[in-house]
């Protein structure tokens, strides 16, 4: 095999990063779905990814000095800026490791805290809450591309307006690549709503125990990124052969 400089190696290596791959967008789409589902239905009608809602509501509740009550809004939200920073720092720290991606410890961490939930009664509900939106933190800052795409997975009003911004566009300089890439912002966006149906099913069957749902895809994508891992070096070292 021929020499490669290291920054031709780093750019044909990040191509086939399976964390920016379809397959782990749509499986992380549908779980943040699921997420908020899980704990705007469940868990006392909090959100975890719309962390605009949640400040509305503090908002609402400060003016109405309703305080204890307002508590149960200020966690979740303090815990997704937690959660964001705690990815950022994990990026800053391992971003150099290939095995494992810093990306994956990151859904490893999110998957662990799914599991914990799962064992936590309505009395801890504002645990329970604060501890999803902090994995939520964690996925939409590690997991902000997808495809070429930027993208979030756990919310869905910038990739609503993107989408728009794309079809606009792409109808106005009759550009079917851009058409294309607006019906893939929207299918991210449909995913993740039916995410949010087959929360609110499984909750009624699961209760508690339903977020195991989201752990364990979240458990996959961890195990995914590991088989495209092999088979991006695989591509890498062919594309090396032929230079």
């Amino acid at each position: 095999m021929k020499k490669i400089d290291r920054k031709y190696q780093d750019k044909n290596y990040k191509r086939w990063q399976m964390s920016e791959s379809i397959l782990v967008g749509v499986l992380l789409a549908f779980s943040g779905g699921y997420m908020d589902a899980y704990t705007y239905v469940f868990r006392d009608k909090v959100f975890a990814n719309a962390q605009t809602g949640n400040i509305i509501l503090l908002g609402i509740n400060i003016s109405n000095m309703n305080y204890a009550e307002s508590v149960r809004y200020l966690f979740p939200v303090v815990s997704f800026i937690i959660g964001v920073f705690l990815a950022q720092l994990l990026k800053l720290k391992f971003q150099n490791n290939r095995k494992p991606h810093w990306r994956q410890l990151a859904v490893l961490a999110e998957a662990v805290i799914m599991l914990a939930v799962a064992f936590m009664g309505t009395d801890m509900n504002l645990i329970a809450n604060s501890m999803i939106s902090l994995a939520c933190g964690i996925q939409v800052q590690s997991f902000r591309k997808i495809h070429d795409n930027s993208l979030a997975t756990t919310m869905c009003i910038g990739n609503l307006r993107t989408a728009t911004d794309l079809l606009c566009s792409s109808m106005c300089r009759k550009d079917k690549h851009l058409f294309h890439r607006s019906m893939f912002y929207y299918g991210i966006i449909l995913i993740f709503t039916l995410g949010a149906v087959f929360g609110e099913k499984f909750i009624a069957i699961l209760g508690q125990k339903s977020i195991l749902v989201s752990a364990l895809i979240l458990f996959i994508v961890f195990f995914i990124m590991f088989l495209e891992e092999e088979k991006g070096m695989d591509r890498f070292k062919a594309l090396a052969r032929r230079r």
